[in-house]
């Protein structure tokens, strides 16, 4: 096991003032609203974390609507799309699915910072982008979130589905995700690799995975050199596994580790897309991101990193931070690069 370094030796990442009294500002509702005994206090959350509504009409180049993907789960989602001028069509959008992060429990698709950053993503990229309203945990365990993510795979599969105003190009279709949100697009991309037959028009061009929240039982020498750090420390992200977890399971169950033999299907299927994944510096999970390059990589899979050295966790939802804007440019190019084999309208 990695030893803790000595106290006062922790590195402290380069910022503004101002961002880091916006952070503390996260963590404490974080910690405002999570009990001691695994449970979320909803009530609070929703006052320190209101919703913000969808924008038919265009604001900042990009509309955006509330869609319903799972009637009877009740699972729904904000559908986001650059705006077209009258009515003219155009090409049909890629689709990028977008699972956000708050450790599986916390924020939604309609939280301010996921809103926003949803919005910048579909309008450098092009592309039509399906933020899921996934359920979150404790009330809803694994695998609650992974089958959300089918089921908006489902969703898209259906052309019935698709907005007349904005086509879309399900065959040029990607996961995206940061922290907990990472971890679910892995999980839902091996799920849909293992059963692609289900699918009609639906095909994953790739997953892209923003500092993918995965763990295990030991404490990695970035966990124990940036212990302390917003948003992730050792203790944040202990209860927020408790809370996700299956009762009585430990961090070497599959969800938190890819290592898992119960991790490993979808894995070795060619449908299994290309990852973009993204590490920061001065993210305590860094680490464990390191090991999933690796396992991609010896399992024959297409990867590319993006490091970021001065990169805290969810660095990219603060667009004051450069290096947000360089990773929304990179996040673009990467669907870009995708081939168009005909979409589905």
């Amino acid at each position: 096991m990695a030893e803790e370094p000595p106290p006062g030796s922790r590195p402290k990442p380069p910022m503004s003032r101002i961002m880091r009294l916006s952070l503390r500002a996260v963590d404490y509702v974080a910690d405002a609203t999570r009990r001691a005994d695994g449970t979320v206090n909803r009530r609070v959350l929703s006052l320190l974390d209101p919703r913000v509504p969808a924008f038919s009409s265009p604001c900042r180049g990009v509309a955006s609507r509330d869609v319903v993907i799972d009637p009877t789960l009740r699972v729904r989602a904000r559908l986001f799309h650059p705006a077209r001028p009258g009515d003219a069509k155009g090409a049909p959008l890629p689709v990028i699915v977008f699972f956000h992060g708050g450790g599986f429990a916390f924020l939604s698709a309609a939280s301010l910072a996921y809103d926003a950053a949803c919005r910048r993503i579909a309008r450098y990229a092009s592309a039509a982008v399906l933020s899921v309203d996934y359920r979150r945990a404790p009330e809803h365990r694994f695998p609650a979130p992974y089958d959300d993510g089918l089921a908006a795979l489902r969703f898209l599969d259906d052309p019935n589905n698709h907005p007349a105003d904005a086509p879309l190009a399900t065959s040029r279709c990607f996961l995206a995700g940061d922290s907990a949100g990472g971890n679910i697009a892995h999980h839902v991309a091996r799920r849909y690799a293992a059963d692609v037959p289900a699918f009609k028009n639906v095909r994953l061009a790739g997953v892209i995975a923003i500092q993918p929240f995965f763990g295990g039982e030991e404490r990695t020498p970035s966990e124990l050199r940036l212990d302390g750090a917003q948003i992730v420390s050792v203790s944040r992200t202990d209860w927020m596994w408790r809370a996700f977890l299956p009762d009585g399971a430990d961090r070497t169950h599959e969800a938190a580790c890819f290592t898992s033999p119960g991790a490993a299907a979808g894995m070795d299927s060619p449908a299994f897309p290309p990852v973009l994944l993204v590490i920061g510096g001065y993210d305590p999970l860094q680490d464990w991101q390191r090991r999933y390059c690796e396992v991609l990589k010896d399992s024959g899979k297409d990867v590319r990193v993006l490091e970021y050295p001065d990169g805290i966790h969810a660095f990219f939802l603060f667009p004051g931070f450069d290096d947000a804007r360089n990773l929304m440019t990179r996040i673009a190019e990467f669907v870009g690069e995708s081939d168009d084999d005909g979409g589905s309208e």
